[in-house]
């Protein structure tokens, strides 16, 4: 039931004096493993490239590992915000390139159980923000728990990550079909990981898309690959993003492709494109539905 005070909430988000469009990118996979948080780090570099101010939301509640990835060292996490010890903009930090990164926690249980309330309350925490932002891309974590669920719900754009392993394959159908069937999402976009070539990354895809397209009704898109690299991996022991480090390498160049092609996704208009769509979208995934409106 919504109670008055996420109402408030959401009305309030409506009033915001600073809004302005942005893009929420949620970056999902089912299984874990696939490099599904190597994906959003580098996507969002790739955009603030471009000249976009990104900010990457660690949303693994539970095992964080977004600033482990980048070789930094937050004060503060989402769990003080959660705690009302500081706000969300407070604990925000900036990576290479002007990235900002919103880390959580890592093991501490409590992050990984919110009540309803807490989560609201954590999302609501967006509307302090003042920097500017263009783009938002969400890491979620691994399965289809309901906080992931509505992180992807919350989103404009899905990219679901997928890699040449049977559990992988399984597991982003199941991802989708949730998504599809139960939630009334029928649009992904799918990136192809850790792949030889162009072509083996269309297979994959192809391999997914055949199975969708006979029992689902959705539309899958295929954003691009990411190829085997061994660049990738010396980035990864670093604690740099490839593109940071190594900006000339093949999975760099990958990435490049892969932010360009989400740079021309349609930017949202209108009241439902700032990022209030977004809270109160996650306000309302988050909360059993009834006939109240926000």
């Amino acid at each position: 039931m919504y109670t008055p005070e996420i109402i408030d909430q959401a009305q309030g988000l409506r009033r915001m004096t600073k809004a302005r469009p942005v893009k929420v990118i949620a970056v999902t996979s089912g299984k874990g493993g696939v490099g599904k948080t190597n994906i959003s780090v580098n996507l969002g570099m790739g955009m603030a490239n471009q000249g976009k101010d990104v900010m990457i939301m660690d949303a693994d509640l539970g095992l964080a590992n977004v600033d482990l990835m980048l070789g930094l060292h937050p004060r503060y996490n989402l769990s003080h915000v959660i705690n009302g010890e500081r706000s969300l903009e407070e604990v925000t930090i900036t990576g290479p390139g002007g990235l900002k990164i919103l880390p959580a926690s890592s093991g501490i249980k409590a992050m990984a159980e919110l009540t309803t309330a807490q989560h609201a309350g954590v999302i609501h925490a967006f509307s302090e923000i003042g920097f500017p932002l263009d783009v938002l891309i969400i890491d979620t974590a691994a399965g289809i728990s309901d906080h992931v669920i509505s992180f992807v719900k919350a989103a404009q754009e899905i990219v679901v990550v997928l890699c040449d392993e049977p559990a992988s394959i399984t597991d982003a159908y199941a991802m989708i079909k949730i998504l599809s069937m139960d939630y009334g999402l029928h649009r992904f976009r799918v990136v192809t990981n850790m792949v030889s070539s162009i072509q083996a990354g269309r297979e994959l895809y192809n391999k997914i898309h055949k199975v969708t397209d006979r029992y689902l009704d959705v539309a899958l898109d295929f954003m691009g690959i990411v190829p085997h690299d061994d660049y990738l991996k010396k980035a990864i022991q670093r604690q740099r993003a490839v593109f940071d480090a190594y900006p000339r390498c093949k999975s760099s160049l990958a990435f490049k492709k892969l932010a360009e092609k989400a740079d021309s996704w349609p930017m949202p208009s209108a009241a439902g494109g700032r990022l209030e769509f977004f809270v109160e979208r996650l306000i309302q995934a988050s909360q059993p539905q009834t006939g109240v409106s926000l």
